[in-house]
């Protein structure tokens, strides 16, 4: 197997065209949500909008579906069926019609685990689309024997240890002993041909990104952004940027970098300590200021 190539700088994306309009920069789902996690959602799709996305929608269980809205304004909705607090049958066939409309999914902000879940993720695995699969899409995943073998489009997964530890069946004491190393080697254990790429995202201090040819070691980011949903917003970003027109790969790079960024910003104004998911976002602007051509 040859030697994986080292990234040292992210790419930018192109400034924009005068006469660009909003279908020209990407139309990105968001797919989760439930009644105990509403926030991952509205996370994930304000940060799809502070990256760029021109057009950004979720899909979300109908008992939430409208405290969410409430959250993120820009964002159009589709309201998900439910039987008995679960989702219904008939709420796959919303989200394969929604996801149809789109450039990009993203699949897991506070969906929950459980059998509807599961078969949610199953069915994203072959959607048209390409995807970022985080949180409980992993987790839903985790359950999934041979998942990699049912993915038919390209593929962004952004697991922190834990969520990698499920995936791979290896300890987190052993991931973080060499992290580029497991990192590369789930990619490639998961790549298929002709399926289009798989990128793996492995959170943390020195996150990790790999498509198993190449891989890069982002240096931004603190320790302030140990907080909850600061994975939502790197979800969103990342969806942002594919939808834009990055490769899987670079996007995620970009992402990473620009999700650290806005991070550190955040902690120089407020103190590590204070910083929250929602104050990522109100840095976002900035770091993709620094993002661009």
């Amino acid at each position: 197997m040859a030697e994986p190539r080292q990234i040292t700088s992210v790419p930018r994306l192109p400034r924009r065209d005068r006469e660009g309009h909003k279908g020209h920069y990407g139309r990105v789902l968001v797919v989760g949500g439930s009644r105990g996690m509403p926030g991952a959602v509205a996370l994930a799709a304000n940060a799809a909008l502070r990256g760029g996305a021109g057009l950004v929608s979720f899909a979300a269980p109908e008992p939430v579906q409208l405290a969410i809205a409430g959250l993120c304004p820009c964002a159009t909705s589709y309201p998900l069926p439910c039987e008995s607090g679960e989702l219904a049958p008939q709420a796959m066939r919303a989200v394969r019609e929604a996801a149809d409309e789109c450039d990009v999914v993203a699949v897991g902000p506070g969906l929950g685990i459980g059998g509807p879940q599961e078969a949610l993720v199953r069915a994203a695995l072959e959607f048209r689309a390409p995807l970022v699969l985080d949180a409980d899409a992993l987790n839903n995943l985790a359950r999934t024997p041979d998942w990699w073998a049912k993915r038919r489009t390209a593929a962004v997964l952004t697991p922190h240890p834990g969520e990698f530890a499920r995936l791979t069946g290896r300890t987190v004491a052993d991931i973080q002993n060499d992290r580029p190393e497991a990192a590369y080697d789930a990619a490639c254990a998961w790549a298929r041909p002709g399926d289009g790429p798989l990128v793996v995202v492995l959170k943390g201090a020195g996150t990790v990104v790999t498509d198993g040819e190449s891989f890069y070691i982002n240096e931004t980011g603190n320790p302030g952004m140990a907080t909850g949903g600061a994975g939502d917003v790197l979800t969103g970003l990342t969806a942002a940027l594919m939808g834009q027109g990055l490769p899987p790969f670079a996007a995620a790079c970009l992402a990473a970098w620009a999700h650290g960024r806005a991070g550190d910003l955040a902690a120089a104004a407020l103190g590590e300590a204070s910083v929250t998911a929602a104050d990522l976002l109100d840095h976002l602007p900035a770091a993709m200021r620094e993002a661009v051509e």
